[in-house]
């Protein structure tokens, strides 16, 4: 296995500049204070801003530009299976380059994602009720027609692209103490924490309570299957933690964190409510840390230090707005 390196996301970095969208950063309250009434500073990273709505895009740009320099790019083009977000991403990132794209999802996927794929001219294929049974016709329409197999999470060019975010990040906030994101199968996670450790940077691994691939990981010692069961499936509902996410979860000043579908929810809806952001539930997985937590437990939510700066990456926001709309008034 390719152990991922800073270096690697230096590399992403140059591949990708001046072609993906710099994050915007918000601050949140003044004072802000989580579960242990402590002041400390956050930041909202917004990531969803990002070219087809989520940080995918800087992965799925790193890894095609990289086999385009390669010349190892085949006629057949790329094909990936996805929940969504990484289809979207390496459908944009293969239209940019005029470079066919197939791309397999759950049949359950969300229409509006479905729509935004074929927007992008991408061939899509809806195949199972699971991740998992898009990824086995993935690879066995890569082997059939020889089109270069992608992955939503799982490859160093993908993780090494969303790790670029972190660079990005600490430009802006030199002194940041931490960075929180969510986890499904790990790329971004890998990533950002990869980058993170390079510049001392603790980062906060969040998962929903019943779609904890990378926790199972951490606790068995190895990627192990896991049931998924989450309001944020359709994002974070990877089977499986990556390899490079456990490598990179045993590295550094890292923290693996639950939340419960409730908290998910509400900071969602608080999103909206307060900003009028309206993210996927995936993307309001790492700021419902900042709120999540259960008396004398460790592995649920995150409570930051006073004086503590905190940025959260609101990571995706390929959503129906209309599920966020409040009583009429």
């Amino acid at each position: 296995m390719h152990r991922l390196t800073y270096g690697d996301i230096e590399s992403a970095g140059r591949r990708i500049a001046g072609r993906v969208r710099p994050v915007a950063l918000a601050p949140a309250d003044p004072d802000a204070a989580g579960p242990s009434g402590r002041p400390f500073e956050l930041w909202l990273a917004l990531e969803f801003m990002q070219h087809t709505g989520s940080f995918k895009a800087r992965g799925a740009l790193n890894f095609l530009q990289a086999h385009l320099d390669a010349g190892s790019l085949p006629d057949a083009g790329v094909t990936i299976a996805s929940g969504g977000n990484a289809g979207l991403a390496c459908a944009w990132a293969a239209r940019r380059q005029g470079v066919r794209a197939t791309v397999f999802l759950p049949a359950n996927a969300p229409a509006v994602k479905v729509a935004r794929l074929r927007g992008y001219g991408a061939d899509v294929r809806l195949v199972g009720d699971e991740y998992a049974e898009a990824a086995s016709a993935s690879a066995e329409f890569a082997a059939t027609t020889g089109a270069l197999a992608s992955h939503a999470y799982d490859h160093p060019l993908i993780a090494a692209g969303a790790g670029t975010l972190l660079d990005e990040i600490r430009h802006r906030i030199p002194d940041l103490d931490t960075v929180v994101v969510a986890v499904g199968g790990g790329g971004l996670f890998a990533g950002v924490a990869t980058a993170a450790r390079e510049h001392g940077i603790r980062t906060v691994a969040v998962e929903p309570e019943h779609s904890r691939a990378l926790a199972a990981a951490l606790a068995a010692g190895r990627p192990v299957d896991v049931p998924i069961g989450s309001v944020a499936a359709d994002s974070l509902g990877a089977r499986r933690a990556s390899a490079l996410a456990l490598q990179a979860a045993r590295e550094g000043d890292v923290h693996s964190v639950l939340v419960p579908d409730s908290e998910i929810v509400r900071a969602r809806q608080g999103l909206w409510d307060e900003r009028r952001i309206a993210v996927e539930h995936g993307g309001a997985t790492a700021l419902a840390a900042m709120t999540a937590g259960e008396a004398g437990s460790d592995h649920y939510g995150y409570r930051p230090g006073e004086g503590e700066k905190v940025c959260v990456v609101l990571c995706g926001a390929n959503t129906d707005p209309a599920t966020l709309a409040g009583p009429a008034g």
